[in-house]
């Protein structure tokens, strides 16, 4: 009994052995990849993590810049091809990312300035200042005062008579008010985009601009100059959709149209014929009209001259 057990106890401790799993290998080097990868990907200001339901022409509307500046940006040649969790540039590069240096370059310190001792003479000869200009020295000579140089200057006429001090009291200037506040750089003279009438106001919580009702067909105008950053139907709820970008800080945007009449990098001038209005993914004809700052939409009878 005692030699069966002998046998048959080392096969039974092999069996063991050859039926625990292994152990899983891991890859360090892939980790340590993965990891680098995450912390080199870019955030903060000026940059936006794609979100589900996300596209290249809303981000582009939501911050205030044209959607083709943002795909040159990230290199994108598909406007279609962004997916969830990708980080894009949404601000121009600075100067340093560009490739390019800063250069400092030295103040100016202005003209020269003669140092000598107080006894020593006057120069004859022009003084050259460090920044190669020619200071020349007073006609007249200079000597220590005494009272018999004070009569000889006296008698000569040299010594102008001191004029006799007048004090004026300081009055108030009634022109002197605060002057009125300079129009930013980034204003636009505003215009109203169609001569139909007003149906529904701006509103925080839910109408992001103003709607105009009208007959298909009227002229939608240019609100300001500026530059037709968008124009096609590829966000959803506009339909017919033109965007015009004015400057770094404005847009607007003018939805519903039946027909655009510019195209994409085209210059518009303010008061200028752009689209024709109709009801393209609305239930009626009107033109929705929107006016961001900064990517933000903003009341745009702030803006817009009274009628």
């Amino acid at each position: 009994m005692i030699r069966v057990l002998a046998l048959v106890l080392p096969s039974l401790l092999l069996a063991g052995c050859f039926s625990q799993q292994p152990v899983p290998a891991v890859d360090r080097n892939s980790t340590a990849q993965s990891r680098a990868a995450t912390a080199a990907q870019p955030s903060g200001p000026g940059y936006y993590t794609v979100k589900r339901g996300d596209t290249l022409y809303r981000i582009a509307l939501d911050n205030g810049q044209a959607y083709t500046d943002i795909a040159a940006w990230n290199n994108i040649v598909n406007p279609s091809s962004i997916r969830e969790g990708q980080v894009l540039r949404i601000a121009p590069p600075g100067p340093v990312e560009n490739g390019g240096s800063v250069v400092a370059k030295p103040i100016d310190s202005g003209a020269g300035i003669e140092s000598r001792s107080l006894d020593q003479p006057a120069a004859s000869s022009p003084v050259i200042s460090h920044g190669g200009s020619i200071k020349r020295e007073p006609r007249v000579g200079k000597e220590p005062y005494s009272d018999e140089a004070y009569a000889r200057l006296s008698s000569t006429g040299e010594v102008a008579a001191k004029p006799a001090e007048t004090r004026v009291e300081a009055k108030p200037d009634p022109a002197a008010v605060a002057p009125p506040v300079a129009a930013g750089p980034d204003d636009v003279p505003w215009l109203w985009p169609t001569a139909g009438k007003l149906v529904a106001p701006y509103s925080e919580a839910g109408n992001k601009g103003l709607d105009f009702a009208g007959k298909a067909g009227d002229p939608v105008l240019a609100a300001g100059d500026g530059k037709v950053v968008y124009a096609g139907a590829g966000l959803r709820g506009y339909g017919e959709l033109v965007i015009v970008k004015h400057n770094a800080t404005f847009l607007s945007a003018y939805a519903h149209n039946r027909k655009i009449l510019v195209k994409e990098g085209q210059q518009v001038s303010r008061g200028q014929k752009i689209a024709e209005m109709g009801n393209t993914d609305a239930d009626s004809v009107k033109l929705h009209f929107e006016i961001r700052k900064q990517g933000k939409p903003v009341d745009p009878a702030q803006y817009l001259p009274k009628r």
